[in-house]
């Protein structure tokens, strides 16, 4: 019997495959990389359940929820965060293999505004303020006005 492997897509703004960092504040933060704990359900670790994330990257913590290593107590810098907090460059090493936490974790919610904890994180790193998302970003929930465009 031939077992199906997981083909995760990654959605990109079309201003990412531009080369346009400015549109990701992402790539020049790492702060909720470095602060919260990334626990989750076992199942999504590398292995005989079809898991992506990296084994040799995770530390148990119950009997059925693991971490990402370093972040074990929160307030720690995830193993697979690669750069320098609040500078251009930084990165998840994992990012396509992430867990779900990572994969949910948004920078802006989805009416627009900027998810208070990004905003707290980038305070406590000295970065400025993220402005709400502008309204040509398509929201995939619809538009919130009529002259927005439809997410595609």
């Amino acid at each position: 019997m031939t077992r199906l492997l997981p083909n995760p897509i990654d959605l990109v703004a079309p201003a990412t495959l531009r080369g346009d960092d400015a549109a990701n504040p992402c790539l020049s933060c790492g702060a909720c990389c470095a602060h919260f704990r990334v626990s989750f359900y076992c199942g999504e670790v590398a292995g005989e359940n079809g898991g992506m994330v990296p084994l040799d990257l995770v530390r148990p913590i119950g009997p059925l929820r693991v971490c990402m290593a370093g972040t074990e107590q929160g307030g720690g810098r995830c193993v697979a965060l690669r750069g320098e907090l609040g500078q251009p460059g930084i990165h998840c090493a994992i990012y396509a293999q992430r867990p779900t936490p990572c994969r949910e974790f948004e920078v802006w919610q989805p009416d627009g505004s900027v998810n208070p904890d990004c905003q707290r994180l980038r305070a406590r790193l000295g970065l400025p303020a993220l402005a709400p998302r502008p309204d040509a970003e398509n929201d995939p929930q619809g538009p919130m006005h009529p002259d927005q465009p439809a997410a595609a």
